[in-house]
């Protein structure tokens, strides 16, 4: 899926689909082996180990959808960005999901494995 926001909307729609389709090992090998990330908890995690724990704990039929609102090299080699990601799980009483909006910054750069986050942050919105 490339538009203009490049090789950042590629990476966060591979992100997507297996975040979609609770694929962790896939979810797992976008990130760079020494990530930094901070999801939906305060709590700052490092690395695909802790990473992997995070999204195994994601209840079962949640969603994402994302929505790229900029993207700018920051280095040769790296880019930063921001998205919208809005997430749903599904629970017996609402099937939809009630949505839970958030900020993502994300910084990723490529290296010999192809191009992987490096640095993954959100923040809830009101």
């Amino acid at each position: 899926m490339s538009n203009r926001f490049g090789v950042l909307a590629d990476i966060l729609e591979e992100w997507r689909a297996a975040f979609g389709e609770r694929r962790v090992d896939d979810i797992v090998a976008l990130f760079a082996d020494d990530a930094l990330f901070q999801g939906l908890s305060p709590r700052l995690l490092n690395g695909r180990a802790e990473i992997r724990t995070y999204y195994e704990n994601v209840p079962p039929g949640t969603t994402a959808t994302v929505e790229v609102l900029h993207s700018r090299p920051v280095a040769a080699e790296a880019l930063g960005g921001f998205a919208t990601v809005t997430f749903r799980t599904p629970t017996p009483e609402d099937l939809a999901g009630t949505p839970l909006t958030v900020r993502l910054s994300v910084l990723a750069q490529h290296t010999g494995d192809g191009w992987r986050i490096r640095q993954y942050h959100v923040s809830r919105l009101a």
